[in-house]
């Protein structure tokens, strides 16, 4: 029995490169997936990708969301704080203060608060019901009006008792023994006053003259206009004429309230002057001011109405 041994297996030629290689043959669909699957390169095998759930899917975008919320949230807490804060500051400010909410200056001076002063026990206020002579019990010289603020106080005239001479002074050389002789003779009682200069150079005077009735102060009163309609001239003043600005209802009730104004031309000081009578009180008010400017109506009208309220 002849041995068979095993042929050794032809080694298969190189292939020509300058004849075309046919493409290979599509795959057996009876051959299994797995002979034609490329070998796979050995290394740990990768974890099983897991199949997202419906929360973990979607967190990505909710975080987001929520990222925005949360920036939205602090954006209206700081907006918020700052509209408080604007808000506490606005109603904190005066109104001139506030852009867009000023008051345009009207040229009013800026007075103290005024108050009556206290009466002693048991003395009625002027004006009331068991006062009929119309007589003022407080202390003349807290009556006086008080100097705005940023006015330099006359010294002279600081807001205590002043004599007739200098009262008198505030006329002409012509008018001053006469209305000295008046007061002399009348039932005078005090003369207290008050005077100030301000920044703009306005002299302010302002005088409380107290008589024992009304009877004394109507005829002092009467006695300074002469035809009973305009007064006897101030010092340094031409006639005076009537305060056409001066409203004539702006006066507290029971008393009269007289404005004048030095018309132009005027001899390189303008002057306007007013009285109060208020029962058993007269007062004068006076504000000058060199300069072709003049004086201002306002600060003046404003200087005669706080004065009647206190006198009123």
């Amino acid at each position: 029995m002849t041995e068979q041994t095993a042929a050794p297996a032809a080694t298969p030629a190189p292939a020509d490169p300058a004849v075309p290689t046919e493409p290979p043959a599509p795959a057996d669909p009876a051959v299994p997936a797995e002979a034609s699957v490329p070998p796979v390169p050995q290394g740990p095998p990768a974890p099983p990708a897991e199949d997202p759930g419906p929360a973990t899917a979607g967190s990505r975008p909710r975080r987001r969301a929520l990222r925005a919320v949360l920036r939205w949230t602090a954006a209206v807490l700081v907006l918020g704080g700052l509209g408080a804060g604007t808000v506490a500051g606005i109603t904190s400010m005066e109104r001139t203060d506030v852009p867009g909410l000023a008051t345009q200056d009207d040229g009013r001076w800026d007075y103290p608060v005024l108050s009556l002063p206290a009466l002693p026990s048991d003395a009625p206020r002027p004006y009331s019901d068991s006062n009929t002579a119309e007589v003022h019990h407080a202390d003349l010289r807290r009556l006086l009006l008080p100097a705005p603020a940023g006015a330099t106080v006359d010294k002279e005239l600081d807001g205590g008792w002043v004599d007739i001479a200098r009262y008198t002074a505030e006329y002409g050389k012509d008018d001053r023994a006469a209305l000295a002789q008046h007061l002399k003779d009348s039932a005078l009682r005090h003369i207290a006053a008050r005077g100030w200069t301000m920044p703009d150079g306005t002299s302010s005077r302002v005088y409380l003259l107290r008589f024992n009735s009304v009877a004394y102060s109507t005829a002092f009163n009467d006695e300074l206009f002469e035809n009973d309609s305009l007064p006897r001239p101030l010092a340094g003043t031409t006639e005076p004429e009537f305060d056409d600005d001066w409203a004539s209802d702006a006066r507290a009730e029971y008393t009269t309230v007289r404005a004048f104004s030095e018309a132009e031309p005027y001899a390189g000081e303008q002057v306007r002057h007013g009285y109060v009578l208020a029962g058993d009180t007269l007062a004068l008010v006076v504000h000058s001011r060199k300069g072709k400017a003049g004086t201002d109506a306002v600060p003046f009208h404003q200087t005669l109405i706080l004065q009647n309220q206190l006198l009123g």
